[in-house]
């Protein structure tokens, strides 16, 4: 489960050190598109040592790796595939592209004795990949799906606009696809990141979609995301509700109840053990029935 994802350049040893200090759920180390051709071999081999030196960050450690198209991305995997990180995140993706990484992570975890499975990301940000997308969300190391609109509206020679409506198509398939395979549904970013009130206009919408998390390109945006995408206040007390009267039911051995005049069935109990269980989980609530 995540709500926040903060880009960070990895050839940015300043924003290293702070990495921790962020409340994102999770930091996006990149090696991607913030790092130019030159620099590449640098931020590697910097990020490999820093992951190296803070190996106990409570955080989800990401690594945005570059595509497998690219000259780059065997040292990539040479250099930062360890029991260091917990996932890669992988632009442009085609389900070839992660059947052949697989295989990959697949020999370098025993060549390595790695201790765990590192997870993959892929940026849903070609019209291909959307084609895609059912048989790329249902592959056993993808746990969340990211939308890439920037690169989606160039690859649809579309404008993208701050409406979004160039995107809702995109969205509402990232958000199907990642709910039918029970991962993660990750919103593009909201690239102006002096409009606070933007952002949270766009969240928000993302959030009524369906959308459970969302990526940011600066710190200044992490507040806001956490509250959107966190259970609200309204929400963990419904939830509390209605887990109570079902345990009250149960022990009466009712097999139906109501809750403040509404009938309980079981997508809502279970949406409601989701809500308690996100709010446990990012400290929302101290509650066990």
């Amino acid at each position: 489960m995540r709500r926040s994802l903060l880009f960070i350049p990895s050839n940015a040893p300043a924003m290293l050190q702070n990495a921790d200090v962020f409340a994102a759920d999770a930091v996006i180390f990149d090696l991607e598109d913030s790092v130019i051709v030159d620099q590449k071999d640098a931020a590697n081999v910097l990020l490999k040592e820093y992951l190296q030196q803070f190996s106990d960050l409570s955080m989800e450690r990401i690594v945005r790796i570059n595509g497998l198209d690219t000259p780059f991305f065997e040292n990539d995997l040479e250099l930062i595939v360890s029991d260091h990180i917990d996932t890669l995140m992988i632009p442009k993706a085609s389900y070839d592209d992660l059947l052949n990484l697989s295989k990959r992570l697949d020999k370098i975890e025993k060549q390595r004795k790695m201790h765990k499975k590192i997870q993959i990301i892929p940026i849903i940000e070609l019209a291909k990949s959307l084609i895609d997308i059912d048989r790329i969300a249902s592959l056993p190391r993808v746990n969340g799906l990211l939308l890439g609109a920037e690169d989606l509206a160039t690859d649809l020679e579309v404008e993208r606009t701050e409406i979004g409506q160039e995107i809702f198509y995109a969205r509402s398939r990232v958000v199907i696809a990642a709910k039918a395979n029970q991962i993660d549904a990750i919103d593009t970013p909201y690239t102006h990141t002096d409009n606070l009130e933007g952002l949270v206009k766009d969240a928000t919408f993302a959030k009524s979609l369906g959308m459970n998390a969302k990526a940011c390109i600066h710190p200044n945006q992490i507040d806001e995301v956490n509250r959107i995408f966190s259970p609200s206040l309204k929400d963990i007390n419904y939830a509390k509700k209605v887990l109570l009267a079902q345990d009250e039911a149960i022990k009466n051995q009712k097999g139906a109840f109501s809750v403040d005049g509404k009938m309980i069935d079981k997508p809502i109990i279970m949406r409601c053990e989701k809500i308690i269980e996100k709010a446990k989980k990012w400290g929302l609530v101290s509650w066990d029935k």
